[in-house]
């Protein structure tokens, strides 16, 4: 199906698979089922132990890949995006949820019924925060957070997310208070650790790493889960050692119910939801861009905030967990051979299967195996180091991340995150409000044409004349700096300026501010006796400058196409 058709067909637009599936090439049917099953040893293991993190039982976490994997393989627009649970949305639902239970609840008897209800009012509450923005097309969202601000963001939920199990991995009781905290309470706790939970747990982490290095080809979560299960049976590690197990699960499809919370805490749960939105979103549409590229399609921004909002949807109607592109799960379908999302479909089935039939299997499973998991899904993002490579490349926005990331250790995600959304804003601001002010001279041997004096030394000036280009648009957060700018450059000049020539080829539009700002500047400069010329004037500008009276202010025979025929009026005002 063309682009064309499928503006014209909403039903083809909105439901992707409609657009692919008929143009599906079979010689890729074998790669994908190979990746499929290859994915659904990843993500089994992966999905099960990041319902730890986020204070959910087990299931939760394959809930989630039964609606996740369905959904976004029907309306995703990307090939090989695997939209699942991830560690961050994990984090990011524990965070929110237990802060929504502080807010406005105060039972404990039923503390694990009421946290449940109210991490799929949040998953519920968040699937609907994206949709609105899909139906608002807001795909440009992504912006508002800075990638030093999200390497930041993301390597502090790693160190959350690490410590937070590290209780399991020791069997002792889970420690309060922030990561700094939690650390040094494990650490408190260490001379009552059960040392036969922290062998099993060492060793399946050992064989985390070590299994790839030998062989890439070997699944190595789904070999060290049923391995440990195995063991686990055989050795009856819970009854002898006092390993602590995952405990029975149920078997079977999960049931449709509607999540419910009260009215105040879906209210209150909205601003957090968007910041989930901001953080899962950037990382899912930079994953699902960067394949792309890779494979040479496009992705739709927007169809993709669709695809994200009923995956959420779906899942806290299942009773799951936050659903976002995941960078690992994705990297490893592609590098599985996988060509479309076939591949999803396949997994998906073996969800299935696994939901029906498997889940007695999984009784004996240490915890220290899925704490394990986690530690080790996460290792990766520690390992890469981002913020010391940011820092080789700027100083100055390397100190955002470090905010980010000291906000989620010291504090908490949720406040985190909001530390991260507020550096990204400040960051905006103070580059917006230092724009590049440039002033221009004739560049030698090519007639007509004007460049940057500073980074073109061999230009030639015009004497007594000021030709500034403003290199970004002009608003009122720059007005003022601007305005001072100018005049520190024209009071500068030798000989003294008589004419200033402003380039307004970056100005496509000018708020108030700014043109008061700017008929300031034009008193100023007639009262020294400085005529004042601006070249480039786009159409839009133009028609706002005579409703305010800026265009008068200059004179209409003072706007010019160009600089060049600024540059000959001035020259000819001052030879008369």
């Amino acid at each position: 199906m063309t682009v064309a058709e499928k503006k014209t067909n909403p039903v083809a637009r909105f439901l992707s698979i409609l657009s692919w599936l008929p143009r599906y090439d079979r010689t890729w049917l074998r790669p994908d089922i190979i990746a499929g099953l290859t994915l659904w040893g990843l993500v089994v293991p992966e999905a099960m132990a990041y319902a730890g993190i986020a204070g959910l039982p087990p299931q939760a976490g394959l809930y989630t890949l039964l609606a996740s994997l369905l959904v976004y393989a029907l309306l995703g627009t990307s090939r090989h995006l695997v939209v699942q649970a991830t560690s961050a949305t994990a984090a990011l639902l524990a965070s929110s949820v237990a802060a929504a239970l502080v807010a406005t609840t105060t039972d404990t008897a039923a503390s694990a019924e009421t946290y449940q209800a109210y991490a799929a009012a949040f998953v519920l509450v968040t699937g609907l925060v994206f949709l609105v923005a899909g139906i608002a097309k807001l795909g440009f969202i992504t912006q508002f957070l800075s990638k030093p601000v999200m390497d930041g963001f993301v390597m502090g939920i790693a160190l959350f997310v690490a410590v937070g199990q590290l209780n399991k991995l020791f069997g002792v009781p889970k420690p309060e208070g922030n990561v700094v905290e939690k650390l040094l309470g494990i650490v408190a706790a260490l001379p009552e650790a059960n040392w036969a939970t922290f062998v099993v747990g060492a060793v399946a982490m050992a064989l985390l790493f070590l299994l790839p290095m030998w062989n890439k080809k070997i699944p190595a979560g789904l070999v060290v889960l049923f391995g440990a299960i195995a063991i686990s049976a055989v050795f009856d590690l819970e009854g002898r050692f006092g390993v602590e197990t995952v405990g029975a699960l149920p078997q079977g499809l999960p049931s449709l119910a509607l999540p419910v919370a009260p009215l105040t805490t879906l209210l209150a749960m909205i601003l957090p939801a968007i910041g989930v939105l901001l953080v899962a979103y950037s990382e899912a549409l930079g994953v699902a861009h960067e394949f792309a590229e890779k494979h040479g399609y496009e992705v739709d921004a927007n169809q993709e905030l669709n695809a994200h909002a009923v995956a959420n949807l779906a899942s806290a109607f299942f009773g799951g967990m936050l659903a976002a592109g995941s960078m690992s799960a994705s990297a490893v379908k592609e590098g599985a051979g996988a060509r479309s999302q076939v591949t999803n479909l396949v997994t998906w089935g073996a969800t299935i299967v696994t939901l029906l039939f498997l889940t007695p299997l999984f009784a004996p499973l240490p915890e220290a195996v899925l704490a394990a998991l986690i530690i080790h899904a996460v290792w990766h993002i520690l390992a890469s180091r981002k913020l010391q490579k940011l820092a080789h490349a700027s100083r100055v926005e390397v100190w955002f991340g470090v905010a980010a990331l000291a906000g989620v250790v010291l504090v908490d995600v949720l406040e985190g995150m909001i530390i991260g959304l507020v550096a990204s804003l400040i960051f905006v601001i103070y580059k917006s409000s230092r724009p590049h002010i440039a002033s221009l001279g004739r560049v030698p041997g090519i007639p007509g044409a004007y460049s940057d004096l500073t980074r073109h030394p061999e230009n030639s000036p015009v004497p007594g004349v000021l030709i500034v280009r403003l290199d970004s648009q002009l608003y009122f957060a720059n007005a003022l700096t601007v305005r001072d700018r100018v005049k520190e450059m024209q009071a500068a000049m030798t000989p003294p300026a008589h004419a200033v020539i402003f380039d307004a080829n970056a100005q496509d539009e000018i708020d108030v501010t700014s043109t008061d700002v700017l008929r300031g500047l034009l008193k100023e400069l007639h009262e020294q006796g400085i005529a004042v010329y601006v070249a480039h004037l786009h159409e839009p500008v133009l028609e706002h400058g005579r409703k305010t009276g800026l265009i008068a202010a200059i004179g209409e025979e003072h706007i010019f196409p160009t600089v060049d025929l600024a540059v000959r009026s001035a020259e000819k005002v001052d030879a008369v």
